[in-house]
């Protein structure tokens, strides 16, 4: 059976704004740093801002394009992920930074859910503005900001974003995604019909 955690995460853009306790915080960084990387690099860094404090929250809200702002404006917590892509052992290369900087974020994604809490991931966002303000060296990127916050009341964002909101959760079919004998061609798994309840469960109507 498909986790209930999986089921129930989406990716809102309606906060409600409610300030996120922060023992709650600190366990959705825990469930991060405790994900798996290649050798253990553990190449992923956070900056977080909570908007009741201000500044960090802001120079992130600074970052996002014009769309993004007009809602992630309302999300209690910001968070800027970043990718550190040279590995500590050699310093050379960590072609398998940014996998494991999303594995970590996954991570992150389900412990929030577990809090009752929501993620929305942009890539949507000024990357040079972001080293800028952050002062971000040379050999890590900026990879994406999330909003973090509780759910809000759809009602409050703009008429083309609720559209969007309230827009039913869907996939691709798993014949366009898993393969066997050589790829693009699906794999014989596909037709069980396990596969088909798990999948028909999953249909929820979520963003």
């Amino acid at each position: 059976m498909l986790n209930e955690l999986i089921e129930k995460r989406y990716s809102p853009r309606a906060f409600s704004g409610e300030p996120i306790e922060e023992e709650k915080i600190i366990s959705l960084l825990e469930a991060a740093r405790w994900s798996p990387s290649s050798m253990n690099e553990q190449p992923w860094r956070f900056i977080i801002g909570a908007k009741e404090e201000g500044e960090t929250f802001n120079k992130i809200y600074d970052t996002l394009f014009e769309l993004n702002q007009e809602w992630a404006r309302n999300a209690p917590v910001l968070i800027l992920a970043v990718a550190k892509e040279f590995n500590d052992r050699n310093k050379q290369n960590n072609r398998y930074a940014e996998y494991d900087l999303g594995q970590a974020i996954a991570h992150l994604t389900l412990q929030a859910t577990s809090l009752n809490l929501y993620l929305h991931q942009m890539g949507g966002f000024n990357l040079d503005k972001a080293r800028k303000l952050f002062n971000i060296p040379e050999g890590y990127l900026p990879m994406s900001v999330i909003a973090v916050g509780y759910l809000g009341n759809i009602d409050t964002l703009p008429d083309q974003l609720k559209v969007r909101e309230k827009a039913k959760r869907n996939r691709k079919e798993l014949s366009e995604l898993v393969f066997d004998e050589s790829f693009g061609h699906t794999s014989k798994l596909i037709g069980n019909e396990n596969v088909s309840e798990i999948r028909s469960r999953d249909e929820k109507n979520y963003t």
